[in-house]
């Protein structure tokens, strides 16, 4: 058997041990930049071709660039989403992975070709990044040989879009979780500040429970302020000297 029918195996279980890096960097508790960064990196050193990875997101807003092994990637790909087109957004367009070579480029996307000779770029390839059958970006490899990427890289590439997609759903639910959190710690705020300001007013008039929360819905409609701050500004009024 010869070394390069030993290749697949091997790049396989090196993608395994960088998939489980991947486990860990979210395990720690990482930022989303830094958990994509270790991806990229992780691409980059399993797939031979790959001499520099991006991953690229797309927005409503637009598409960026949330992580890169190397600089020049990053003016590349803005370069691509200045034009509207190239391989990351085509991937992410046509939900297909998209491979092409420096002459591919320059009949399909000129801008990007530019960009990319530019930066001794000659061969890409681009897999989607989907989420709950919604796609997000694109993950991108670069390579300076004319030849780079095969079907098995493709299929290897498919593995780490399916981390980096897990990798972005996990974070954007934490932060919707950390969203929700501050509204209801703020909301329990305004409910301890709107009771002790109800306090305060049925002590010094003798009024019930419910005068003295309309005595604060009226102050707020009056002068157009929230309820909250209202009650903060009367709390206020009665601790100072």
């Amino acid at each position: 058997m010869s070394m390069q029918e030993h290749v697949p195996a091997g790049q396989l279980d090196e993608a395994t041990e960088a998939l489980e890096e991947l486990a860990g960097v979210l395990a720690d508790d990482q930022s989303m930049e830094d958990a994509l960064r270790q991806l990229a990196e992780s691409v980059s050193r399993v797939i031979p071709d790959a001499e520099d990875v991006s991953v690229t997101v797309v927005t409503p807003e637009g598409a960026s660039t949330a992580a890169a092994t190397d600089e020049r990637v990053v003016a590349i790909d803005s370069d691509q989403y200045a034009a509207g087109n190239g391989p990351c957004l085509e991937a992410a367009r046509t939900r297909r992975p998209v491979r092409a070579t420096r002459e591919d480029g320059r009949r399909r996307w000129p801008e990007f070709a530019r960009a990319a000779e530019r930066a001794d770029v000659c061969a890409y390839l681009s897999a989607p990044l989907v989420i709950d059958d919604d796609v997000i970006g694109s993950l991108n490899l670069y390579s300076s040989r004319e030849s780079a990427f095969d079907p098995f890289d493709e299929a290897l590439l498919r593995l780490f879009t399916t981390a980096a997609s897990t990798t972005i759903t996990g974070f954007r639910r934490y932060d919707r979780s950390r969203a929700l959190i501050r509204h209801l710690q703020a909301a329990l705020e305004s409910r301890a500040e709107i009771d002790q300001a109800k306090g305060v007013l049925m002590a010094a008039h003798g009024i019930d429970d419910s005068e003295a929360f309309a005595r604060l819905v009226a102050e707020s409609q009056r002068h157009n302020t929230k309820l909250r701050d209202v009650a903060r500004n009367l709390l206020a009024s009665v601790r100072r000297p």
